[in-house]
């Protein structure tokens, strides 16, 4: 999806290496931190004249940061709708803390887990701004039945054949009855997102009828 909205023009990607804006021969970009901690961290001069260097008019920088806030889908449509995005990869113990005051960065983890480097984490969210520009997706419909859209996880979805090694799809999708479908659907997404993610059913606005639905018998 990155790759198509480039090349139509949606979006423009550039990137800036620190290591050519330090001052020693080496390019050394890290230093050991103060009080004691193990590791090494990025200073913040070589960031803060990377971001400098694009020329942009205080742009929306992000950090990856494991101490960072939950990256969520709403985070995803809110920055699509920025002119320009800086992503700020972290790497060993992490940036000194003052480029991403300085910058005023917006931190965010991808997932309770540690990477060896922001580059990945910053592919991951990309990918989830860039799908919600305008023109991206070939049917922008696609987006108001994506998981998270609602707050839920998505229903399962079926294709051809009908019946595949004995295994058929739900009659309730073949029916034609577009209000009992769009009923099923709804059950589902209710029962699979209590069943893997609990935390998110908690947070969702739910009406009388999506509890009813969630214990109701299964219509397929």
């Amino acid at each position: 999806m990155i790759g198509r909205a480039a090349t139509r023009g949606l979006i423009e990607l550039k990137s800036v290496n620190p290591r050519n804006f330090t001052y020693d021969r080496n390019n050394k970009v890290d230093d050991t931190p103060f009080g004691g901690e193990p590791g090494m961290l990025i200073k913040a001069e070589p960031v803060a004249l990377a971001v400098e260097s694009l020329g942009w008019n205080k742009p929306k920088v992000i950090l990856t940061d494991p101490a960072g806030r939950s990256f969520q889908q709403s985070d995803a449509i809110r920055l699509s709708a920025e002119s320009e995005l800086v992503f700020l990869c972290g790497h060993y113990e992490g940036i000194d803390d003052r480029a991403a005051e300085y910058l005023n960065a917006e931190r965010f983890s991808i997932g309770d887990y540690i990477l060896t480097s922001g580059e990945l984490a910053a592919m991951v969210m990309a990918d989830a701004i860039v799908r919600n520009l305008p023109g991206v997706l070939g049917d922008s419909n696609s987006l108001s039945a994506d998981s998270h859209s609602d707050g839920l996880l998505s229903a399962p979805n079926y294709t051809k054949p009908e019946t595949w090694r004995g295994i058929e799809v739900p009659p309730v999708l073949r029916s034609g009855n577009h209000r009992e479908i769009i009923k099923w659907r709804r059950q589902q997404a209710l029962r699979i997102t209590l069943q893997n993610r609990p935390d998110l059913l908690a947070k969702a606005e739910l009406s009388a009828e999506d509890v009813k639905l969630i214990s109701s018998p299964d219509k397929t």
